[in-house]
């Protein structure tokens, strides 16, 4: 069965419809969590923004918490996958579903595990060259939608099925991401105002591609 790219987007468009200002707020509040909160933490320790503006190198101090702000943000970074997920399914998510995930200390510390691993599988990949990192990138990408819906899988086991339900799909991926570049241009000459909303769309587009390669695998498997 054909997964055609524009259909794709047409979804990601009919599941934003009405839902746009959510998606403008969630990328906002995921901006102000995972790059201002850390930098903001970073000049504190320095004694404010003048003494930080002069240092040369990051103290050690102020990367370590930086990191471990961005360690315990995991969550809900992949809360955020769930929600435009969600969306895709016509659930009506609220914002504060993509916090829901720290509801279960369990599920937030796997969610950091996976991560790590990934990162780590990606990184190693890199080494040989560049291209099998973003190979192995790409076949990594539905790790954390998977979670989702199979909250028993272990963290190898959803990496390793995600390879697997990307055999075939990982050009038609790619393309997908691709076709969002000219968006990323003019959104520049916004001063970057314009990605509040190009990552709501692309972040819903992806979501419904992983709706569609399921519901196509699954009907295969049925016949």
């Amino acid at each position: 069965m054909n997964l055609s790219i524009s259909e794709i987007k047409r979804q990601a468009k009919l599941s934003l419809k009405g839902k746009w200002g959510l998606g403008v707020l969630l990328t906002f509040v995921l901006f102000l969590l995972n790059f201002l909160l850390p930098t903001l933490v970073e000049m504190m320790m320095c004694g404010g923004p003048a003494e930080w503006i002069k240092q040369e190198d990051t103290s050690p101090g102020g990367s370590f918490v930086s990191t471990l702000i961005t360690i315990a943000l995991i969550p809900f970074t992949v809360g955020v996958y769930w929600f435009y997920l969600s969306l895709v399914r016509l659930k009506n998510p609220e914002i504060s579903y993509a916090f829901s995930i720290y509801k279960d200390g369990k599920t937030s510390f796997k969610m950091i595990g996976v991560s790590i691993l990934q990162g780590l599988f990606v990184f190693l990949w890199s080494l040989l060259l560049f291209i099998p990192g973003i190979i192995k990138s790409i076949a990594y990408s539905q790790t954390y939608y998977l979670l989702r819906d199979h909250p028993e899988y272990s963290v190898l086991e959803a990496i390793t099925e995600s390879r697997r339900r990307m055999n075939g799909y990982k050009w038609k991926y790619f393309l997908l991401g691709l076709s969002f570049i000219g968006w990323g241009i003019l959104c520049l000459f916004t001063l970057g105002i314009g990605f509040l909303w190009l990552v709501p769309y692309v972040s819903t587009a992806m979501a419904a591609f992983y709706n569609e390669i399921i519901d196509i695998q699954d009907k295969d498997i049925e016949y």
